[in-house]
């Protein structure tokens, strides 16, 4: 085997393969629609890797990152919003497929890890990874290593209630999970666009430039945002205190949040100064399918 890594992003529309050369770059880049049915899944990641090992003549190991986890309680799936994996024994099937040991890790510990280990958090000994998306999710990186804790739910903030709630936000949102008050109700995109545009509203990519232009409604939404994102904030700060707070996902673009977020945390956080610098990533879209190749090392 060859010292190039293999790192695959299993997402709900779309698989995506890159390769890196032993160096860290980034050799060969795929992707395919995620298909709906698991075996067929599992046949798809199975053809990505082939045909890239036979492109650059080479044999890699290979790191997944999926929307959910491997509970060490059951050896399956759980937690994955794409829900044909629940219930599966993914890692263990797709190292058979591939005849060979597969690493396989939560996307947003995957996305964590690639800013950590070579992005906006490189240099630094504790990261927490934020994906504002269609979801809110996290990871933590302590010293190049991912933390996971014994039940593989460590950093999934999204799912502790929104912090210092007003009169007005209890007692919460109904979440997906089943309890309200959920902090993904709050401050993923989806929510941020309902929260302006009604029901059925999804997309928020829009909102800075409309209230750049006046648009009082989205104004106002963004400012609600940014204040519920920094109470989020402030509690990962008051319990892990980490050394970089590195952003993600579509939400991330919006170039206010790194304004205002350190001005509004300090309002919550137990200290008398914070100066976690919380940052944009570097990778992008990147992110995932470069940390999943990360979860093999350097040698």
């Amino acid at each position: 085997m060859s010292k190039h890594r293999i790192g695959i992003d299993l997402g709900g529309t779309k698989i995506e393969i890159a390769v890196l050369a032993p160096d860290g770059n980034e050799v060969l880049r795929r992707r395919v629609p995620t298909p709906k049915a698991y075996p067929d899944a599992l046949a798809a990641i199975a053809g990505l890797v082939t045909d890239a090992e036979a492109t650059l003549g080479v044999t890699a190991t290979v790191g997944i990152g999926i929307p959910g986890v491997i509970s060490p309680a059951t050896g399956l799936v759980k937690n994955a919003n794409s829900i044909a994996l629940n219930g599966h024994r993914f890692d263990l099937d797709i190292a058979e497929a591939l005849r060979r040991e597969v690493r396989v890790e939560n996307d947003a510990n995957c996305f964590a890890l690639s800013e950590a280990v070579d992005g906006a958090g490189a240099g630094h000994g504790v990261v927490f990874g934020v994906i504002l998306g269609t979801g809110c999710g996290g990871g933590i990186v302590i010293n190049g290593q991912v933390h996971r804790g014994p039940h593989r739910i460590a950093a999934e903030w999204g799912h502790n209630p929104l912090p210092w709630q007003t009169p007005e936000e209890y007692p919460g949102n109904l979440c997906w999970c089943g309890l309200r008050g959920c902090l993904e109700t709050y401050v993923a995109g989806p929510s941020l666009a309902r929260d302006c545009d009604g029901p059925e509203a999804r997309d928020a990519s829009a909102f800075p430039a409309r209230a750049a232009a006046g648009d009082e409604r989205a104004r106002a939404a963004l400012e609600r945002h940014a204040d519920r994102l920094a109470r989020g904030l402030a509690q990962v700060i008051n319990l892990l205190d980490p050394d970089a707070i590195v952003l993600g996902g579509g939400l991330s673009n919006m170039a206010h949040l790194y304004v205002e977020l350190p001005r509004l945390l300090p309002r919550h956080v137990f200290s008398d100064t914070i100066t976690t610098p919380i940052v944009k990533n570097k990778h992008g879209d990147s992110s995932g399918v470069r940390g999943a190749a990360w979860l093999w090392p350097a040698t």
